[in-house]
């Protein structure tokens, strides 16, 4: 014990310089943002090439599960295909579902957390590969989040299992929107709120987002209803949502890029102004 103290004497004017310095950093980029996005582009330059060579060792593991999931979803597809009438062989893409003005970037999963309040994913694409902030996150079987940051070849993902989290949805078939969030405690169901009780809805009804707004297009699955309640007012409901994804094996997933993004958002903003 005496030695640290002796230790901390001897250096004292370097360890006050570098909490000094530290502090100084810390309201430089607090107080700047531009400074500020530099430093999270390059913490995520340093922590994505982390989780990049930890992903790599584990995909090579999983190379049988994934194989499951691709057999399955090329099934799924070939029935979509049946159904619209067109042959296997016939040209169609994935993005032929989601119109023109949208275009779709493969990634993988390198980091995904399921079991706090505010959880996030890494996906090995970014700015480079023109992922930005506010592009909506799928799998082939519905939602998983909402971009929320990049650097040049990763990007953060905020979950849709995050408090903060609050995307437009409704029940298919019908015009009835509401905003979906997550109360933190099930990391299978997420709840469905300002729906009005003269809704008609039943255990089992399809959710999907709403298409109004510029990051998801209108139809991509989410879930069903797993159970409803009125709220204090009795006035909305409160809808328990399980999800069709299962958040806790994510991996790879679909960046949807609107195309039309920057003309609304200009147009919405001329509307503020």
């Amino acid at each position: 014990m005496q030695q640290i103290v002796n230790f901390l004497i001897r250096n004292k004017t370097f360890i006050t310089f570098l909490l000094l310095f530290s502090f100084s950093l810390f309201l430089i980029v607090q107080s700047h943002s531009y400074q500020k996005t530099k430093l999270l582009n390059s913490a995520n330059w340093v922590s994505g090439g982390i989780y990049n060579s930890t992903n790599n060792i584990s995909d090579y593991f999983h190379l049988k599960d994934y194989n499951k999931q691709l057999v399955e979803e090329n099934l799924r597809l070939r029935k979509l295909l049946l159904k619209e009438g067109l042959n296997v062989n016939d040209s169609i893409s994935y993005t032929d579902s989601l119109s023109s003005n949208y275009r779709l970037h493969q990634a993988a999963v390198i980091k995904n957390s399921y079991n706090l309040q505010r959880n996030y994913l890494v996906i090995n694409k970014g700015s480079n590969d023109s992922i930005r902030q506010d592009m909506g996150v799928i799998t082939s079987n519905g939602i998983v989040g909402i971009v929320e940051n990049t650097s040049s070849n990763y990007a953060n993902v905020q979950s849709v299992l995050n408090s903060l989290s609050e995307i437009n949805a409704s029940i298919k078939n019908t015009n009835n929107f509401g905003s979906l969030k997550w109360n933190g405690k099930d990391f299978n169901t997420v709840q469905l709120v300002d729906i009005l009780r003269a809704a008609p809805i039943k255990k089992g009804d399809t959710i999907i987002t709403g298409g109004m707004s510029s990051i998801f297009p209108k139809g991509i699955l989410i879930g069903t209803i797993k159970d409803f309640s009125l709220d204090v007012s009795e006035n909305y409901y409160l809808i328990d949502v399980e999800l069709f994804n299962d958040m806790t094996t994510v991996d790879h997933v679909y960046v949807i890029e609107n195309l039309d993004r920057n003309e609304i958002m200009n147009l919405e903003n001329s509307i503020d102004e």
